[in-house]
């Protein structure tokens, strides 16, 4: 294997904040403990007004403001990174040891996108549950959502032309373009994301409203039309 072959890919771990003070100070931390030299944790915040930027700006290497909406922010963090891969952390998910190892040793034996199992915390006792089925759904569909830290080589993203202007379902959508060049790799149970969603708003009936919503964007339903039932 020659010296750029064996070269560890650079990462840009880029995280999309909105109103996330209580929860993004642990995860850029988390993050922030597995980045190595060359790599780079960026920030693009929705107009948050409760401090989010300030805690980001003391921990993440850049803080950008964007138009509100995970794609839209995604996106511009993408177009300044400066990373081999991008990797869309959301701000309420800490990474757990051996995460970014797993990550780079996935793309250095030739992946060129995925994502990773997830655990979720919370105090209900089927959130385990909801967890294995969405780790299982997603490895077998193929079909990765945000929760679980989408990774993707900069040369495949910008082949498919990053993420679709998309008010919902711009997780799914990517994947689904991804897809078709290369199955994704589903790494191990390395990340932790918060379960307030499903707690907040009742876990079977979230369960249930979400399967609902990707049913409908899988028959063709518009994202735009769908955005409100999922808000």
């Amino acid at each position: 294997m020659d010296q750029a072959a064996a070269r560890a890919p650079s990462v840009s771990v880029i995280v999309p904040s909105l109103a996330e003070r209580a929860h993004i100070a642990g995860t850029l931390r988390s993050l922030r403990d597995q980045l190595a030299p060359g790599d780079e944790l960026r920030v693009v915040d929705g107009g948050s007004h409760d401090g989010t930027v300030e805690v980001a700006a003391a921990i993440a290497d850049a803080v950008e403001v964007s138009s509100p909406g995970r794609a839209a922010q995604m996106n511009r963090g993408a177009r300044g990174a400066q990373g081999d891969v991008l990797w869309f952390v959301h701000a309420d998910t800490e990474l757990l040891p051996g995460a970014a190892e797993a990550l780079r040793e996935a793309v250095r034996e030739g992946t060129q996108w995925g994502r990773f199992d997830v655990a979720i915390a919370g105090t209900s006792r089927w959130l385990p549950l909801v967890a294995a089925l969405m780790n299982r759904r997603s490895c077998w569909s193929g079909i990765a959502t945000g929760d679980q830290g989408i990774f993707v080589t900069r040369a495949a993203f910008e082949a498919v032309g990053g993420y679709p202007s998309l008010p919902l379902m711009e997780d799914v959508a990517l994947s689904t373009t991804l897809r078709k060049r290369a199955r994704p790799a589903c790494l191990p149970r390395l990340l932790r994301t918060s379960g307030r969603r499903w707690e907040q708003r009742g876990l079977w009936r979230t369960v249930l409203r979400m399967w609902g919503l990707r049913l409908a964007f899988a028959i063709g339903i518009p994202a735009e039309r769908l955005a409100p039932y999922y808000r």
